[in-house]
């Protein structure tokens, strides 16, 4: 029953029967039959669909709430057994905010350091996408903003807060200078994340707020692209200070921290909220916790 309520949730998540196959590793025919089989057991229609996905019947609405429940809950089980059995083990699922991804690979050092039994998957995905992974049970944990989403089902440990810094070619007019104030970007050519991306709604406010009219010339998801842009033109970027610090290391860059604004934003683990917390995620949230203390301290 588990394996097809996963399927189920493959489904609804992916809103296509070939994604869904993929995702879970398995032929579209086996899928199908899953799924059908599933509709069998309990008796009602889940899925609209003729030559194609369709949507959710009103009972498959239903249905999804409880079978997430139920897979969360079996996995659950089955890490705290497995820890009983030989310590924390298994692969950890992260989705991570562009902007955290330097935090995410510290943090899951530290970890695996801790925990040498477990395996990683990092994804860079938005915060809203983050959030949506979680709720399908797609990931494990997230890494994003804690105070601009919608958090009160999840689990959170703050890890930092956000504060920025210009990213200019060695040999801008900026370049040379111990800080910058926002309205310094007046008239300046910028690469930023795209509009979709927290950090670009942050940016966009500081902006704003300092009365200046954003002049972006190139927008990308990837923060390596705008560093890139940044080292190769007259554009420059803006960038939280451990990834723009990361990202200039050995190349002609210079980073520059802005001052004012609106204080940092807080950024840390986000995981489902559960009672007890499955051995991985307590040890996942305790390890950021030792973070969160010595990055205070």
């Amino acid at each position: 029953m588990i394996d097809k309520l996963e399927m189920f949730i493959a489904v609804a998540t992916e809103g296509h029967f070939g994604r869904a196959a993929q995702t879970l590793g398995i032929s579209q025919p086996t899928l199908s039959s899953g799924i059908k089989q599933l509709e069998d057991q309990l008796g009602v229609k889940l899925i609209f669909r003729g030559s194609r996905y369709g949507g959710l019947t009103p009972e498959g609405e239903r249905a999804l709430v409880r079978a997430r429940g139920i897979v969360g809950e079996t996995r659950r089980l089955r890490d705290e057994m497995r820890a009983t059995r030989g310590g924390v083990s298994g692969r950890l699922r992260v989705a991570v905010v562009p902007t955290a991804l330097t935090w995410a690979a510290d943090l899951l050092s530290r970890f695996g350091a801790r925990h040498p039994g477990v395996r990683f998957t990092i994804l860079s995905r938005n915060s809203s996408e983050v959030l949506r992974m979680l709720e399908n049970l797609e990931v494990d944990a997230g890494l994003s903003y804690l105070d601009n989403e919608p958090l009160g089902r999840h689990a959170t440990q703050e890890l930092y807060r956000e504060s920025y810094m210009l990213v200019c070619a060695a040999g801008s007019e900026l370049a040379s200078r111990s800080h910058v104030g926002w309205e310094a970007f007046r008239g300046q050519k910028l690469a930023l994340l795209t509009p979709d991306m927290q950090n670009r709604r942050i940016l966009d406010r500081n902006l704003a707020e300092a009365g200046v009219e954003a002049e972006v010339w190139i927008e990308s998801s990837s923060i390596i692209v705008l560093a890139a842009k940044a080292g190769a033109s007259d554009c420059m970027t803006i960038l939280p200070r451990d990834i723009a610090t990361f990202l200039a290391a050995g190349r002609p860059l210079a980073t520059v921290p802005i001052e004012g604004g609106r204080a940092g934003h807080a950024m840390g683990i986000v995981a489902p909220r559960a009672e007890p917390q499955t051995p991985m995620i307590r040890e996942l949230l305790a390890e950021g916790r030792r973070m969160h203390d010595e990055a205070s301290g």
